[in-house]
């Protein structure tokens, strides 16, 4: 597979990713044993970089990429995590919380259910409104200094905020939406990392599984209550991804591989981290990393789907009102 380092400071990881919260129930159930595979098959297919969060499953998926390592080399694995969600016991959200001393706390109990003695990229994954940016990046840069964490990542946030963070400790990448649904980055958000050189890991590439016909699963899985997926937002999405179908069917590929060669083909600064738990969608998504698209086929996707085409927000109203990348 090929590399691609995460901006100018950050690690050298592959061109792909594999985002893991799929495989804690957050898309309805999912099966350990399958969900070990899937690991198994992005590693063994050269893949190095493995997203989660401390509370993807309140711990459940760092136990699980614990387990799915056993017997890995842990240097040829770059594991990314997220920290600051707070959760509840029956599963409910409950702010965040991105103070120094919080995020020590959290840091120590992700180093125990990994398993490891550092973290390669360490991120709020999402901004405090209650602490300044600059008292978070202080604090990771501590536990960099001490060694505890490799180096830092922002998520879902704005250029302002990037720059507030850039100027406290340096920046590897920036976590944020990216697909041919959502291209709201391009704007402000990009041009700003790429000023500061600073990668941008994309995640919900396929759409949260709407560019590749997945559905809502049941109440349990949190897409039923996403706004493009309601509707009349869901017909005109659904009709927008018809759209390039015929594009993928002449290339021989499927339309989440044409997805997510589309942001692959953004810029050798973008690392799509594709959300899978079964060694199907892994193997679909490592096959998509050999698609190469000519400036005629990308211009024919941009007319197909031209940018803020989507019909709805990519969250709900109240949790958009918290995404500093959309103030």
């Amino acid at each position: 597979m090929d590399m691609r380092r995460l901006g100018t400071t950050g690690p050298t990881v592959s061109a792909l990713g594999l985002g893991c919260m799929g495989m804690s129930g957050m898309y309805g159930p999912s099966d350990d044993a399958e969900s070990s595979r899937a690991v198994h098959a992005y590693l063994d297919a050269g893949g190095t970089l493995l997203d989660t969060g401390d509370f993807y499953g309140s711990g459940h998926n760092e136990w699980l990429i614990r387990r799915a390592l056993e017997g890995r080399d842990r240097d040829a694995v770059v594991l990314s995590v997220k920290f600051g969600a707070l959760r509840a016991p029956g599963g409910g959200w409950g702010g965040n919380d991105t103070r120094p001393e919080a995020m020590r706390n959290f840091l120590a109990y992700s180093l125990q259910r990994l398993g490891v003695d550092h973290i390669d990229v360490y991120r709020p994954a999402r901004l405090d409104p209650a602490v300044p940016i600059e008292e978070t990046i202080g604090g990771l840069q501590e536990m960099v200094d001490a060694g505890w964490i490799r180096h830092i990542g922002l998520s879902e946030v704005g250029a302002d905020t990037i720059r507030r963070a850039a100027a406290v400790a340096p920046i590897s990448d920036l976590q944020i939406e990216y697909s041919v649904l959502s291209r709201g980055i391009e704007d402000t958000i990009l041009p700003t990392c790429r000023e500061l050189g600073i990668g941008v890991t994309a995640y919900s590439v396929l759409g949260r599984g709407l560019i590749s016909g997945s559905t809502p699963t049941g109440s349990s899985d949190w897409r039923a209550h996403g706004p493009r997926f309601q509707g009349a937002n869901l017909e005109r999405n659904t009709e927008l991804i018809g759209r390039i179908r015929g594009l993928a069917e002449q290339k021989g590929i499927t339309v989440a591989q044409l997805a997510i060669a589309w942001v692959a083909s953004r810029g050798d600064d973008i690392v799509p981290v594709v959300g899978s738990r079964t060694v199907a969608q892994v193997q679909g998504a490592i096959a998509a990393m050999d698609v190469r698209l000519t400036p005629e086929e990308l211009a024919r996707i941009e007319q197909a789907i031209p940018a803020g085409a989507a019909a709805g927000a990519r969250y709900p109203d109240m949790q958009m009102a918290h995404l500093d990348s959309e103030h």
